[in-house]
């Protein structure tokens, strides 16, 4: 499919895709550093992050024709990291066999009719549970790096020390990043990296990557391509994490999507191209990718065809020449982005039907719990589970689809094989 577009308008989608690059830019930075705590090197990474982020805005470009940037997904990256990794205990290896099951199972769906039945079967309140759940989890994460919470000793987290010149420079970071987004400066998350960056540099805060990342690493990146692991496949681990994995991917690209295309009609191809993105992405050694909220930022400067994805393309291609900057990016540095990152996730309750409890209560277990049990995967369980019996409860039960008790059954499943592994 070839792109279209009216000669005069080729200025804006240009522009339209600069201004959404720079938006996105800080997940050059920032998914690396999260993959990290994988296992994975960042300054291997880095570069997995930039081809797939290329190869996904291409897909939007030339498949597509959508205004559409897909880069790796901050909350599905947490969910790669902190629960599949962290909490489950398995290797980025496996973690990316995950990705990829999780890949097919996403493009099973959206290139079949069982993508519009699910659009249709969804509850909506739990689309936007999901991201809103997603993005408090995020807002944990972002403040534990920016060494502003701890472990509580009298309760599950407390206020750091503010006498700490990390969390000094993470909240600069936080107020600069605020300052700039709200004045609508193009680029402000990617500026406030910078700026943060510099003055941590100046007061010998150091990057938490332990090496020095520059180009001729891209001689070792086979180290991270195609090392997939699936010698457990067959596991309930590894099984329980596919399907959780594939319900983040599925929900929340088509909640991502229907919110952001400004032509509906397109949806079909750009939902079908980012499953087929998501399985290339397992495969080049990163974590999922998804539809980038800031692709509003480009659609908001006028973007309306694939001219604006390829250009944010061609951006990921020249920033490849900048990467050795990252090895002093400090955390304080990334973690207000995250912090930003996942408030504007949290957004998405406003779209809940709070008078309705029915509504309300499953998409609340799914966003208090995500960031308590450390486990996405947890959260989605409880809020699928609940759905059905709150409906059930409240004498709705014919209201619902039959698929909607299948996904609840399956979660109560995932839930109940969790909870044997605790014992």
């Amino acid at each position: 499919m070839s792109i279209s577009i009216n000669k005069k308008n080729l200025k804006t989608e240009i522009l339209a895709g600069i201004t959404a690059f720079f938006a996105i830019s800080y997940i050059i930075v920032v998914n690396p550093l999260i993959l990290a705590d994988a296992g994975i090197p960042a300054e291997l990474s880095v570069f997995a992050t930039i081809f797939i982020s290329i190869i996904g805005c291409l897909i939007m470009a030339f498949w597509a024709d959508a205004p559409i940037v897909l880069v790796p997904g901050m909350g599905v990256n947490a969910f790669f990291t902190y629960t599949v990794v962290v909490h489950m205990g398995l290797s980025w290896q496996e973690a990316l066999a995950i990705s990829l099951a999780a890949g097919l199972v996403f493009a099973v769906i959206a290139c079949t009719p069982c993508s519009a039945l699910l659009s249709r079967v969804m509850p909506q309140s739990l689309k936007y549970g999901i991201t809103a759940g997603i993005g408090l989890f995020l807002v944990e994460i972002g403040l534990e790096k920016a060494s502003l919470i701890e472990q509580g000793k009298n309760s599950l987290v407390e206020l750091a020390s503010l006498q700490n010149p990390a969390a000094l420079l993470a909240l600069f970071g936080l107020v600069l990043s605020l300052a700039l987004y709200l004045r609508n400066v193009n680029g402000s998350f990617f500026i406030a990296i910078i700026v943060t960056s510099i003055i941590g540099s100046c007061l010998g805060l150091k990057s938490s990557v332990p090496t020095q990342i520059n180009l001729s690493r891209l001689l070792d990146y086979h180290q991270i391509a195609l090392q997939l692991d699936f010698s457990h496949i067959f596991s309930m681990q590894f099984l329980l994490a596919t399907f959780s994995m594939s319900m983040i991917l599925i929900f929340e690209t088509m909640g991502m999507l229907e919110g952001l295309l400004p032509e509906k009609e397109k949806f079909k191809r750009t939902f079908s191209g980012s499953s087929i993105v998501t399985i290339l992405s397992s495969l080049m050694g990163t974590s999922p990718t998804v539809a980038a909220a800031e692709s509003a930022a480009g659609i908001a400067s006028g973007g309306r065809t694939g001219v604006m994805a390829l250009t944010a393309a061609v951006l990921f291609a020249l920033s490849i020449f900048f990467v050795p900057f990252l090895s002093y990016v400090p955390q304080a540095a990334v973690a207000p982005v995250i912090i930003i990152t996942g408030a504007m996730m949290m957004q998405q309750l406003q779209y809940i039907e709070f008078n309705d409890f029915t509504e309300w209560f499953p998409a609340f277990l799914l966003v208090v719990l995500i960031p308590l049990s450390g486990s996405i995967s947890t959260g989605l369980a409880f809020g699928f589970v609940a759905y059905p019996l709150m409906k059930v409860f409240a004498g709705k039960a014919n209201m619902l689809h039959p698929l909607s008790y299948c996904l609840g059954i399956l979660f109560f499943i995932d839930l109940f094989f969790h909870a044997c592994k605790t014992f």
